[in-house]
């Protein structure tokens, strides 16, 4: 059955072109006399047409089609009546001046499909870029007028020093689909990652921020689809301001939008009651529409000259790899992501962000990063948004992309030299030794604790700057790192022509699952060293959901379309994965312990950080040392300028056990030697030398390819 087309009338001159979206008519305004609040204020920024129609359906109602009246720079706006809270709506474009033909034929709703509003020849509805919520039916999407009510409570954002902060990268989906003690109703959902079980998990853990992959409204791209594959990750956003629906509960999707929010919102409260902040991946680099010849969603029939960034001749500059890239030079397109990112900020309580592709954020109009683009200035001016956590990805795919270390104050940057710095020298090094060659010096490895300052000193930012990682959801899990000589992409059907090639890993003599208990305990005792570079270095820590317990890809590194246990945490116990689990813990509380009382790097506080480094022989490391690849042996005394001294890190990269010298310290009334207690090795021996104590100047058993870590 079709219904007819109904008429409405508009009232023209009380619209207005502020705020974007839809909103409550201005007071004054008739329309706010309406106790149903069925009148609404509609407007879209659309400057590439000449008439915007908005195609609505009331809860329970037929659709409606109407035409905003209104344009005033670009923005088409006007009140529309019967859209109150819960109806579905979406946009109509027309580029000309001919009118769109009338009356147009309107289904019902769940009959309602993309070719209906494109049988005349015109677009389908388009999304409204400011829709805060994404309904779709046989891939048939609207969006839909949202309310912000929510019982918060006394929930507030956590707040948690930098120098606290330990991040936890973790996929919504992923992190509870294979959990045995989540219901089945709730895994991989909004709500499977607040139930009790995983939260309980994450605290015991001890991290402190939880970074979860994309959740905004993203589909799928066309060469997947005929893979019979989908976008897992989810780095391909078609709605800046709606959650993702398929995250939720089939309860509250069944029960819409409103219980999709309202999910999401509680998986907030519930994780911020637990003392954990809420981070967003966040990709505004790109959008799902692809290239020219990608599928209009909504940018492109509204405006796509405005929208991305172009030649001037109308072809696409793409910066991101995906097609195109938005364009930050234009300031509706700043507005837009300002605008998003507050509302995530004021109405689902989120802690911070991390950017995808950040440096397309700041290109400025010659197509180079500027760290003084509008968009990071005026994110540093805004009161909301310049307190929350801001972390940039450092690159793009565009000339001159990588930019770690250059972005401004305010902002941390993931850390690839950290990354690679601890690769090689715990894997690639180790398996040029093995196989009859040499490794590199401890001169890398040593910046890469001390947190890379240098990197980020030109920006005037501190080591506090740097989100140091050894894995995330781009490349190898851990496990991986230590398991694979090389990429096993084949189930992502690009003919494993996809992923990184240079991992700087090493399977330890066999590719991949294995029997062999020595292979076995060699992988494992590499997997706690690159955990513990991890964790006693200066910066902010960074790991993937899953690492702590030896999740596997089977060598997948690019695991973006596989959403099956690939790409799923098993969460199955094993004396392997519980050994890991145990270490993790035990290296997270002692870097809480170990780093209590360090100075946050800051030039305006008092109190700074130092660090010392010695030979193994307990003297100040010589020049020579640092770049000698016989010496593998290097000492770091941590402490502060206040005369603290924290304790000591000693790295044996050895394949040797070495008989190490502690630097030689007297007590602070200058009586007697201080006393260091082993905390933690991460060779085998941990548990039989835990607490022994060595004073210092006199020496100590390192065992090869370990780190040990004394505590004064």
């Amino acid at each position: 059955m079709v219904m007819p087309y109904v008429d409405t009338a508009s009232t023209v001159d009380a619209s207005r072109a502020f705020p974007l979206g839809i909103s409550v008519p201005s007071t004054g305004s008739p329309a706010m006399d309406d106790p149903r609040g069925a009148f609404a204020n509609v407007a879209v920024y659309a400057p590439g047409v000449t008439t915007l129609e908005i195609a609505y359906q009331a809860p329970g109602g037929m659709w409606q089609l109407e035409t905003l009246p209104n344009v005033t720079n670009g923005v088409h706006h006007g009140i529309v009546e019967g859209l109150p809270v819960g109806s579905r709506y979406g946009l109509r474009a027309s580029p000309d001046h001919e009118p769109l033909p009338l009356p147009l034929p309107l289904p019902l709703p769940l009959s309602m499909t993309a070719t209906d509003f494109d049988a005349d020849g015109g677009q389908p509805l388009l999304l409204d870029p400011y829709g805060r919520a994404v309904d779709v039916h046989d891939d048939f999407m609207t969006n839909v007028r949202m309310a912000s009510d929510f019982d918060w409570e006394i929930d507030s954002s956590r707040r948690i020093p930098w120098r606290s902060t330990i991040i936890y990268e973790a996929h919504v989906r992923g992190q509870t689909m294979l959990h045995p003690d989540v219901p089945e109703d709730l895994q991989g959902t909004y709500a499977g990652l607040a139930h009790p079980a995983m939260i309980e998990h994450l605290v015991a853990l001890g991290i402190t921020s939880v970074q979860l992959l994309p959740v905004h409204f993203h589909v799928d791209e066309p060469h997947l689809q005929s893979l019979g594959l989908t976008n897992y990750w989810g780095y391909n956003t078609a709605a800046f301001f709606a959650p993702h629906p398929a995250y939720a509960t089939e309860a509250a999707q069944a029960a819409g939008a409103q219980a999709v929010q309202d999910e999401f919102k509680g998986m907030v409260k519930l994780l911020h009651a637990a003392g954990l902040e809420v981070i967003l991946d966040v990709v505004y680099n790109h959008s799902a529409e692809g290239g020219s010849d990608g599928r209009t969603l909504s940018f492109r029939g509204l405006g796509e000259m405005q929208y991305y960034r172009n030649d001037g001749h109308g072809r696409y500059v793409d910066t991101t790899g995906c097609g195109n890239s938005l364009n930050f030079g234009e300031p509706r397109v700043v507005q837009l992501v300002l605008d998003s990112l507050r509302y995530w900020v004021d109405e689902f309580h989120i802690d911070g962000f991390r950017f995808d592709l950040a440096v397309t954020l700041a290109r400025n109009a010659a197509n180079e990063f500027d760290p003084r683009h509008p968009f990071l200035v005026a994110i540093a001016a805004d009161p909301v948004l310049s307190t929350a956590k801001l972390i940039a990805e450092p690159w793009d795919m565009g000339y001159g992309g990588w930019q770690t270390g250059r972005f401004p104050a305010g902002w941390v940057d993931w850390n690839d030299h950290f990354r690679d710095a601890v690769r090689t020298f715990w894997l690639a090094d180790r398996a040029a030794i093995d196989a009859g060659g040499q490794g590199g010096s401890v001169g890398p490895l040593a910046d890469a604790l001390s947190g890379s300052a240098s990197l980020f000193e030109a920006s005037g930012r501190s080591r506090l700057a740097s989100v140091n990682l050894v894995s995330a959801h781009d490349g190898f899990t851990l496990a991986d790192l230590v398991s694979y000589d090389r990429k096993h992409n084949e189930a992502n059907g690009e003919q494993n022509r996809d992923g990184h090639g240079d991992n700087r890993s090493y399977n330890h003599g066999f590719e991949g699952p294995t029997e062999d208990e020595d292979i076995l305990a060699r992988r494992a005792q590499t997997s706690r060293n690159l955990m513990a570079s991890l964790m006693i270095s200066q910066g902010v820590p960074m790991f993937t959901g899953g690492d702590e317990v030896g999740r596997t890809q089977q060598g997948n590194n690019n695991a973006y379309c596989q959403d099956n246990p690939i790409a799923w945490i098993d969460w199955t116990s094993t004396p392997e994965s519980h050994a890991m689990l145990r270490s993790t813990k035990r290296m997270i509380r002692l870097r809480k312990e170990f780093l209590a009382g360090q100075a946050h790097d800051d030039p305006t506080r008092e109190k700074q950080s130092y660090f010392h480094w010695f030979d193994a022989h307990g003297e100040p490391m010589a020049g020579d040392s640092w770049h000698d690849p016989a010496h593998r042996v290097v000492q770091l005394l941590l402490g502060s300028d206040d005369g603290q001294v924290d304790g000591l890190v000693v790295v044996n990269g050895s394949t040797q056990d070495v008989k190490v010298t502690l630097p030689l310290l007297s007590n602070d009334d200058g009586t007697g030697n201080r006393l260091f207690e082993l905390r933690l090795t991460t060779s085998e021996l941990h548990d039989r030398r835990q607490g022994v104590r060595v004073s210092s100047g006199e020496r100590d058993v390192v065992q090869a390819n370990s780190i040990s870590i004394y505590r004064t």
